[in-house]
């Protein structure tokens, strides 16, 4: 039986070889149907729309002209990757997105073949195309490979290494500059559509190689002056002079909503055997959705909302965020000291510093993708006696580990970083952890590393760190909302290197670091009704560490437990190293170190990571119980098992 003819395309589209069944006319019907179901699911799921809105005539054309997967085709971060998924085998899953035990809610090689290459992070797909294309003329074979970058991507100077690199080269390469801040383009029309098609058509390319040749007889300054003049005329008519200098062919812009516009230039490129090229579309984040057209972060990303409305769903929030507490107290330090500034890789409001902009505008600075630049721009803002807080993700901040040892650290030079989203953080799974930050900063000569417990402790935390002139510093703190602890009206600078006691009691000792502190202390409740007087102890930093109290604790405890929210490397192993130096292992204590497993947690609520990861009330219960050779619950041990 035929299928009825008001059937949406959509539904007869399981993956890309259906959608190069379709005649060309009926794309943008497509178009209309999968923007459709992009905002549907992320309606329900949240995630990142703006961007994949922006994309859709682009994902489209991209898997209709190339032979997915046999064509490589790598998007860069993956905030935009949620029509390529709709495409690519996974609307029957859609829904999961990043949910637990869902799909990710970035490009993943263990999810889909149509993923080449998974992303999270900016700035990547150059340096990976350009690998995967070389691999490619290594080993004989003829596919393509295509990378997609928006023009954010472009301000981290990784993009600029690798286009650097493959213009030196002569592998087939194609890279998709998707320009949707309208930051390069100049106005785009029927003229520059056309001269797109005219550029990257057979014609203009077998005149552009006939001149290499006959420049090439002429004498080396003449073909130099005249070759230079040339590519100059065409880049002042596209605007693509700068991708030129680098060694790409320069085709655009080009309108990346109108497919009679894309189509034709990308089998134009397909079709050439040429270098390396770079084809220019300029898109709108948002398109097609009024709301987030309208927004100025064009919904880049999103909790569930009405699709009618737009209004996002907002649950009543029990206390503020750890983030927003942050940026409060800097202004409030701020206000005291004129020395203090502030900086962000382009996410002013990820980590708050929006507020900060506001008061002092002229002392915030958005650096874009770049942090490795953040930070050593940072460092040359101390070097002159300013008081930069460098505000990062930790995740991010691993991009820019050599510049914290060589250009902060060797220097110690007073850097404050304000580490973000330490921990496990939810539906952004594991590119997004802050998993290793202690371990890569603890180890570094004269660092001072501090997590706050909660969020009163941050405030104190910004104060010290503010305070601290000699030395680089660093404290970090969980994604999402604090505890409910009361907060102060101004922070006190902490002494440096001293924890506290939380809880007294005699027969076990739980040393937190972190936002587990609330954790230890149900598991201390609990324990108590196992007949065990728990102290609860929060040792504020993991460097320089709080000889004293650690010492102490594993004298008047026959059970030291330590916790933390990162990986093996970290506070446990530097708690650890203190007393096996000082002797206090030789007498029977029973140390038992909990860290992050040693895996890549996937995405779940972020109660749901830390369970699996063993690092909740119930497990720490368990490992105490374990340590004294008592029988636990086999669901206290089961985190700690996965």
């Amino acid at each position: 039986m035929s299928e009825p003819s008001n059937k949406p395309l959509l539904d007869k589209i399981r993956l890309p070889a259906d959608l190069r069944r379709l005649p060309a006319v009926r794309l943008a019907q497509l178009a209309r149907e999968l923007r459709q179901e992009t905002i549907d699911v992320v309606s329900v799921t949240g995630g990142h729309l703006g961007a994949g809105l922006g994309v859709v005539e682009l994902t489209i054309a991209l898997h209709y002209v190339f032979d997915t997967p046999r064509d490589r085709l790598i998007w860069d971060v993956g905030h935009q990757c949620y029509p390529h998924k709709i495409l690519t085998g996974r609307r029957d899953r859609i829904r999961t997105l990043r949910q637990g035990g869902g799909l990710s809610g970035f490009t993943r090689r263990t999810e889909s073949e149509y993923d080449p290459f998974g992303a999270a992070h900016a700035s990547t797909s150059i340096s990976a195309g350009l690998g995967m294309a070389v691999a490619r003329d290594l080993t004989g074979k003829k596919h393509h490979v295509v990378c997609v970058i928006g023009d954010g991507a472009l301000s981290a100077g990784m993009a600029y290494e690798a286009m650097n690199n493959a213009g030196t080269g002569h592998s087939r390469l194609i890279v998709i500059l998707n320009d949707n801040d309208m930051s390069i383009a100049p106005p785009v029309g029927a003229m520059s559509a056309y001269l797109a098609r005219l550029i990257s058509g057979r014609t203009y390319v077998r005149l552009h190689d006939l001149w290499k040749q006959i420049g090439r007889r002429l004498p080396r300054r003449i073909e130099q002056m005249i070759g230079r003049g040339f590519e100059h005329g065409l880049g002042y008519i596209t605007g693509g002079t700068l991708f030129e200098e680098l060694g790409f062919d320069y085709i655009g812009p080009i309108d990346g909503h109108n497919l009679n516009h894309l189509l034709p230039v990308l089998k134009n490129v397909r079709d050439n055997e040429r270098g390396p090229t770079l084809v220019h579309v300029v898109t709108k984040k948002g398109k097609g959705y009024p709301p987030a057209e309208a927004s100025d972060d064009k919904y880049h990303g999103v909790v569930k909302f009405d699709v009618a409305t737009g209004a996002q769903a907002k649950g009543k929030a029990q206390a503020p965020s750890y983030t927003k507490v942050f940026a409060e107290s800097l202004i409030k330090e701020a206000r005291k000291d004129t020395k203090i500034v502030a900086i962000t890789a382009a996410m002013p409001a990820g980590t708050g510093l929006d507020l900060f902009a506001r008061e002092f505008p002229e002392r915030c600075f958005d650096v874009g993708i770049a942090e490795q630049h953040a930070v050593t721009f940072a460092a040359g803002l101390a070097a002159e006696g300013m008081k930069p807080f460098a505000a990062i993700y930790s995740t991010f901040l691993q991009r820019a580990y050599d510049q914290v040892v060589h250009d902060v650290a060797i220097q110690k030079l007073p850097v404050r970083f304000a580490i973000d989203r330490a921990g496990l953080v939810g539906a952004d799974g594991p590119t997004h952890a802050g998993s290793f930050d202690v371990a890569y900063l603890a180890c570094l000569p004269d660092f001072v590393v501090m997590a706050a417990a909660d969020e009163a402790e941050l405030v104190h935390m910004v104060a010290t760190a503010a305070a601290i002139g000699d030395r680089p510093s660093a404290f970090r703190y969980p994604r999402g909302e604090g505890t409910g602890a009361a907060l102060p009206a101004e922070g006190k600078p902490l002494e440096i290197g001293r924890g506290r006691i939380v809880r007294e009691g005699n027969a076990v000792a739980l040393l937190s670091f972190g936002a587990r502190l609330p954790e230890c202390l149900a598991a201390a409740d609990e324990l108590a009704g196992h007949g065990l007087s728990a102290t609860v102890a929060d040792a504020r930093f993991a460097k320089p560490l709080d000889r004293d109290l650690v010492l102490r604790l594993a004298r008047d405890h026959e059970v030291l437990v330590t916790i933390e929210e990162g990986a093996v490397g970290g506070f446990s192993s530097h708690v650890l190293e203190l007393l096996a130096r000082e002797g206090a292992l030789d007498h029977g204590l029973k140390l038992r170190p909990m860290v992050l497993p040693d895996v890549f947690i996937e995405q779940d609520s972020p109660a749901a990571m830390y369970a699996r990861a063993g690092l909740d009330a119930r497990a720490i219960v368990a490992t105490v119980l374990a340590a004294l050779g008592r029988k636990a619950d086999a669901r206290l041990l089961a985190g700690r098992r996965a």
